[in-house]
């Protein structure tokens, strides 16, 4: 078995879908699972990142390719109303 990080292929799609379809490969995953989501939506570049930030995931955004791909490596975390049970994550406001 692979110790990958599945990739969610979202190039050629346009807001909202990448962000949906991130948001179906992180649903069952426990925390601290990563997912790699390839995007080439401007929109994503700001839309996936407020997405992990609302649900409790770390989003590192990767530079632009020549071919106009993002790359996005989300962490899951304690997502509210989802799975995990939020033990040892800090709760204040930033």
């Amino acid at each position: 078995m692979s110790d990958a990080a599945p990739v969610v292929d979202a190039r050629g799609t346009r807001c909202p879908v990448p962000v949906i379809r991130v948001a179906r490969a992180v649903r069952d995953l426990p925390p601290g699972s990563e997912v790699v989501l390839l995007a080439d939506d401007v929109a994503a570049r700001s839309d996936v990142p407020a997405w992990g930030r609302l649900r409790g995931h770390d989003v590192a955004v990767g530079e632009v390719d020549a071919a106009g791909t993002t790359t996005y490596v989300v962490v899951t975390g304690w997502a509210p109303g989802g799975g995990g049970s939020g033990e040892g994550r800090d709760e204040k406001s930033t």
